[in-house]
């Protein structure tokens, strides 16, 4: 090589360092511990995230695998009578029925999940039985109900739950539907975590939109939209309008950009922008994003202020308000 090439080769190779983005990038591919990381690790949505949270952590310690914990942690959820977005016990569509989404995924690319599903208590562990049972990614409608039936899942009885009656029953008087941010309409769970060794996992759960059309389906069974994990970079999960999420494939877009160097924090900031840029009547949504990377390191973002989140640890399971792209 002549001294001119080997000098000009240097010099790109010195000046890439500088480039915006490449030194985070190159940063990130090391495996050593960031001093802003925890691991083990747990995140989830909204302040049912928290007893959610300590079924998971103590499935963890019970078992060792993270993929078991995100799925026991939202199966809490989905049993909350409390709660009207998640379970069947969750607001109805239209036509006074109640279907659920679900999705879950591991670090090494498996994943899973349900959509448009009637009658079965726990969604999660259904598309757990998808990811692992069927050389497919998603089941919908009769034919998800069906592998149900295969699997030995028992059938509830379609009844809505007595809290979601009264409201339906309230809704049916003017029929109309607009959103209302933060309130059960839309408050899906989402979870992720990591395990002490790095393995990522994480699940999403939900009852969809209340008074949605027959048969719409949002984010949270779309992997890519509600949730992503990779081991080799992180992991992400949205909350929010499903529709708005879809659009940006935001969860698969929060794990690119932290691929490239961002830090979860910037990753989930960037997909709300993008949301944002992407939104009619934004005033009217909201959309939040969870994030952690493969160092235990923690991003949450949203639309609009009301959006918090589960956190936990060795240190404790506390609940954390997130910062949001439209001030109070």
């Amino acid at each position: 090589m002549s001294q001119r090439r080997k000098f000009i080769k240097q010099s790109l190779l010195g000046s890439a360092l500088f480039l915006p983005g490449v030194a985070a990038s190159c940063a990130q591919t090391s495996d050593q511990k960031s001093p802003n990381g925890e691991k083990p690790l747990i995140l989830s949505t909204w302040n049912h995230g928290v007893p959610a949270n300590a079924d998971a952590w103590a499935k963890l310690k019970e078992t060792g695998s993270i993929l078991d914990a995100v799925e026991a942690g939202v199966r809490n959820t989905e049993l909350d009578m409390d709660n009207l977005s998640v379970g069947l016990q969750g607001l109805p569509d239209r036509e006074g029925i109640t279907t659920l989404d679900a999705s879950i995924m591991t670090g090494d690319g498996s994943c899973g999940s349900v959509a448009f599903v009637r009658q079965i208590k726990h969604p999660i562990s259904l598309a757990r039985a998808v990811m692992e049972k069927t050389p497919h990614v998603m089941l919908v409608g009769e034919g998800a109900r069906q592998f149900a039936i295969a699997q030995g899942f028992p059938l509830e009885e379609e009844v809505l739950s007595p809290k979601a009656q009264i409201e339906y029953d309230k809704w049916k008087v003017t029929s109309q539907y607009k959103p209302i941010i933060n309130i059960e309409n839309h408050d899906t769970i989402g979870m992720i975590g990591i395990d002490a060794n790095g393995k990522l996992a994480g699940s999403c759960t939900t009852s969809g939109l209340a008074y949605k059309m027959h048969g719409r389906v949002g984010d949270s069974p779309i992997i890519g939209a509600g949730l992503y994990v990779d081991d080799e970079v992180g992991a992400a999960t949205a909350t929010g309008l499903g529709e708005t999420i879809i659009r940006i494939c935001g969860s698969f877009l929060i794990v690119e950009l932290m691929r490239q160097g961002r830090s979860p924090q910037e990753a989930c900031e960037e997909a709300v922008k993008r949301l944002v840029s992407k939104t009619k009547n934004v005033k009217d949504i909201q959309a939040g994003f969870l994030a952690i990377n493969k160092y235990g390191e923690v991003g949450a973002y949203a639309v609009h202020p009301g959006f918090n989140f589960a956190k936990a640890t060795e240190s404790g399971n506390i609940l954390i308000d997130a910062n949001s792209h439209f001030k109070p």
